[in-house]
């Protein structure tokens, strides 16, 4: 399966350290997922809203719960491009953003292979709305780790305008500046509380729950890859985080922060698997700068089984989503370019 042989060649890859591996693998993913043809659970969902929104006024736009995504589509059919190159548009702005993220890791291969199994082929390849509000988050986390507190709040609320899910990164505006204190800890979770009820209270979360809580909606493999973030979290809090704190004293509060909010997880799987599993989403690229960095953490005894757990662990994953799955094996397979033009044309 081309999905499972190339995990395998990207791990592969990553043990060979190919001087320009990083920038060949970023290339491959991004034409694999950007051209890719009838392919993705999400197809025939994005194709309905590039026929609806198409013809939108601005002032219809405006209207719209996600007015930004709702412009790139109409400005798309303006232009008179076909709707395969939507994916094209979403995949360039999800890989831009990783790609930046990327470069701020040691090891930026190992990221980006990291990433593979369940954000890229869950995001950029089906749900794209939320994968191109990712690639924005990616650029807002930077914003964060850098302490630009109005470039971090002007790209959380660019990504809400693609998928309104990101305006919980709002609540984490109080902690961009300043140490991570006990006390600035315990300030930013009392104001998050009437920030948190303001954010409950919209259109979009109402719909959400109408959607998703109580209503036996629920995303199968969900609990599965919110699990796996909340496991990371934990190895992080409980093992490596002093370590992470001598190493990457520089990105420590944001990884700690993230590591938190992984954990909360939790609560929100047991009353959806849905939104547990849609936020945990923005929470992968994290994981993977975790996991991708514990080669460059001290560690005593047991390092090498340490570093080549996670890929195992993803590996493992991948085989059994793709073997055991229904919906992956239709919606993924068979994998279908229109990079050469269209198949079957």
């Amino acid at each position: 399966m081309i999905y499972v042989a190339g995990y395998v060649g990207m791990m592969l890859l990553r043990l060979s350290r190919a001087q320009y591996g990083y920038g060949l693998l970023m290339a491959v993913l991004f034409l694999f997922s950007a051209f890719r043809h009838e392919v993705g659970c999400d197809w025939s969902g994005y194709l309905n809203q590039y026929g609806i929104y198409g013809g939108y006024s601005f002032a219809d736009i405006l209207a719209t719960r996600e007015p930004l995504w709702t412009a790139i589509i109409v400005a798309q059919v303006q232009l008179g491009l076909p709707y395969p190159w939507l994916n094209v548009i979403s995949s360039a702005i999800f890989f831009l953003g990783i790609h930046q993220l990327a470069k701020r890791q040691p090891d930026r291969l190992g990221f980006l292979v990291m990433l593979f199994p369940i954000l890229i082929l869950n995001l950029p390849m089906s749900g794209i709305r939320q994968g191109t509000a990712v690639g924005i988050m990616a650029l807002a986390f930077l914003a964060f780790m850098d302490r630009r507190l109005i470039r971090y709040v002007a790209l959380v609320l660019v990504a809400a305008a693609i998928h309104s899910s990101a305006v919980v990164f709002l609540l984490l505006a109080p902690l961009v500046n300043g140490g991570l204190s006990r006390g600035r800890m315990a300030l930013a979770a009392l104001l998050a509380i009437p920030g948190a009820v303001a954010l409950l209270s919209t259109d979009a979360a109402e719909t959400a729950a109408l959607r998703y809580v109580n209503t036996g909606v629920d995303a199968v493999g969900g609990a599965f890859r919110v699990a796996l973030s909340v496991l990371t979290a934990l190895w992080f809090l409980v093992f490596l985080r002093r370590k992470w704190l001598m190493t990457f004293a520089a990105d420590y509060k944001f990884v700690v922060i993230g590591s938190l909010m992984m954990l909360s997880l939790i609560v929100l799987v047991v009353a959806s698997s849905v939104i547990g599993d849609r936020l945990n989403y923005y929470f992968i690229p994290i994981q993977a700068m975790i996991l991708a960095r514990l080669p460059y953490l001290p560690m005593r005894q047991g390092k090498a089984m340490a570093i080549a757990l996670p890929y195992l662990g993803l590996f493992v994953v991948l085989v059994t989503w793709a073997m055991l799955s229904w919906h992956f094996q239709q919606c993924y397979l068979p994998y279908r370019t229109w990079i050469l033009g269209v198949p079957g044309s």
